[in-house]
């Protein structure tokens, strides 16, 4: 596939971010985190059908029997172009966040050609981030995470206590917690919305140097692809509870249950990152409404300009 085929797409898949985080404006702090989720899906599936490609969700709501729409397999777009694309997307990054009027919600999407993302089934996922600048394959799993905050010290010239960990704020990452406590780092804690957290170790102005923890394996792959545009480095490994889980994995071609997915694997091939805000949060500024002008602020990255550009949109509806 052309590379120009797919970066057309960039402002078009902004739009598409723009205008889900739009239809949420309505929801935010009412409590009601369906309603908040229905809206921002509903929106992001009408623009996505007025595109001129055939695109299949990847990445999505979930099951087709679970999800009325963005589900993983389903298809969008009118097909005129003849281009055929994947679509990850997450319509509401943080739907209990967006009820609770808290930080960090977002509207997210990545655009990429056929076979560019890893088909994760909805479980959860062990993660580690870092940004670029580090030594080719730094990241292991498998290598105590004292090990890797020893490494990353000796490589970014620091003392291991002004590192800056990013983990997600819960009981299950206590031993992390407990590490971080032990070496002095700075602790830079997240209560919900993950994908934030990878991104920001590729973005200089948060000072994030590693995001550790367990997360959902969608948002995994979403978080890989926007660090990818930026060069930054990531490694996951999906979590199965049960053999449901184990079963569900298989049947979309996941062959080693145990496999660590390295960012190459995850993002195998070009894309188009786009998220918009919903609240405000750490990296984009809330939807805010003057009159009947909506505006937007949103990031937009490719792996064809490997830099963030940050954009803010007027919208009158």
């Amino acid at each position: 596939m052309n590379k120009k085929n797919l970066f057309h797409y960039n402002s078009k898949i902004l739009k598409v971010s723009e205008l889900a985080a739009i239809a949420v404006y309505d929801f935010i702090g009412k409590k009601d985190e369906n309603a908040a989720d229905k809206a921002a899906v509903e929106a992001m599936r009408t623009e996505l059908n007025k595109l001129d490609f055939s695109g299949t969700i990847v990445i999505g709501e979930g099951e087709r029997d679970k999800a009325p729409m963005l589900y993983i397999g389903e298809k969008v777009g009118n097909g005129k172009s003849g281009l055929n694309f994947d679509i990850a997307l997450d319509p509401l990054e943080g739907t209990k966040i967006t009820a609770n009027n808290e930080k960090n919600a977002l509207t997210v999407i990545s655009l990429g050609n056929k076979g560019s993302f890893l088909n994760a089934p909805d479980v959860y996922m062990e993660k580690i981030a870092v940004g670029k600048g580090l030594p080719k394959n730094f990241l292991d799993l498998d290598i105590p995470l004292e090990e890797t905050l020893n490494n990353l010290a000796f490589y970014k010239k620091k003392k291991i206590n002004d590192l800056v960990v990013c983990f997600l704020d819960r009981p299950r990452h206590s031993k992390i917690s407990n590490i971080v406590d032990k070496y002095k780092c700075k602790k830079f804690l997240i209560p919900d919305g993950d994908i934030f957290g990878a991104i920001a170790t590729a973005i200089k102005k948060f000072k994030i140097d590693i995001y550790v923890g367990i997360g959902g394996a969608p948002e995994g792959v979403l978080a890989a692809a926007a660090l990818k545009c930026l060069g930054g480095q990531m490694q996951g490994r999906l979590i199965f509870n049960d053999n449901k889980q184990k079963t569900r994995a298989k049947s979309m071609g996941i062959k080693d249950l145990k496999k660590k997915y390295n960012i190459k694997d995850l993002i195998k091939k070009d894309s188009l990152f786009s998220a918009t805000g919903v609240t405000n949060g750490y990296l984009l500024n809330g939807i805010k409404k003057k009159g009947n002008i909506f505006i937007t602020h949103s990031l937009i990255i490719s792996t064809k300009n490997k830099k963030i550009e940050f954009k803010k949109s007027e919208f009158r509806i």
